[in-house]
């Protein structure tokens, strides 16, 4: 009897530890998207009248939709060098084994395991270094260098989950290994490059500490955002993440999905 007690003790205080952890984390956001339908200029508490209008000044602020076409001009080009470099980078961790393997998987993933500052402001000496101006591109490669890595480990854990056994069977019944590729391997590995995809895409968009250090004239919305928190937390900032936090949220609840059915 004290043995179960004690037992519901415990898990009353986990599950309650938990609660505080989750409020902990998402109540500002819950904050901020009730003040985006605020329908005064000021944050306040209660909100005495609610509207809509914020998501209308935030369609019609052109430095807002500018950084956010930036931001998805990156986020897709980035995922699509993610892809074509860290899926093969993937099968070849998966498949071969060569002298300093270790040393390259660290390497790999070193800039997915490294502060975003600490990349940023190394990325941004090399640049200044070689003399190259900050741009949209600048921002591209220092994504492309972590998309890379997060491609790369999504793959990498669904190839050793794979059967060899049907893609030797494949062989065995006279397909080159390219069609091996596409019709046997590609189509067992799908869910993780779509997950792969949504993940990298997501994190894109997202990232600011990067981007804040190898932008140029031309700003990327986490940045674009950033600059106009210096002036306070203006009501189409409230409106704007908010669509990000909706957004992100459906992204990571697809790729959590696509992994389970996997699993």
């Amino acid at each position: 009897m004290e043995k179960t007690s004690r037992f519901d003790w415990i898990s009353t205080s986990l599950k309650a530890s938990a609660v505080l952890i989750f409020l902990f984390i998402y109540l500002p956001m819950i904050v901020v998207v009730v003040y985006s339908f605020n329908g005064n200029a000021v944050n306040s508490f209660p909100v005495l009248t609610w509207s809509v209008k914020w998501y209308g000044v935030m369609m019609n602020d052109s430095a807002l939709l500018a950084s956010l076409k930036n931001s998805i001009l990156v986020a897709v080009t980035g995922t699509i060098i993610g892809l074509f470099l860290g899926i093969p980078a993937a099968f070849v961790v998966d498949r071969f084994s060569f002298p300093g393997k270790t040393i390259f998987e660290r390497i790999v993933l070193l800039p997915m395991i490294l502060p975003g500052i600490i990349t940023g402001v190394a990325m941004m000496s090399v640049f200044v270094m070689m003399r190259v101006q900050l741009s949209l591109t600048t921002i591209l490669i220092g994504h492309g260098t972590f998309l890379i890595a997060v491609v790369m480990t999504q793959v990498y854990a669904r190839l050793k989950r794979l059967d060899r056994a049907i893609e030797e069977a494949s062989m065995d019944l006279g397909a080159t290994r390219l069609k091996t590729f596409f019709y046997v391997t590609l189509p067992n590995i799908k869910t993780a490059v779509i997950g792969a995809t949504l993940l990298s895409f997501t994190l894109s968009i997202d990232e600011i500490a990067v981007s804040y250090f190898l932008t140029g004239r031309e700003l990327t919305l986490p940045v674009q955002i950033w600059a106009m928190l210096r002036r306070g937390i203006t009501p189409e900032v409230n409106a704007i993440s908010t669509l990000i936090f909706f957004f992100s949220v459906v992204m990571i609840v697809i790729v959590t999905r696509l992994n389970r059915e996997v699993d």
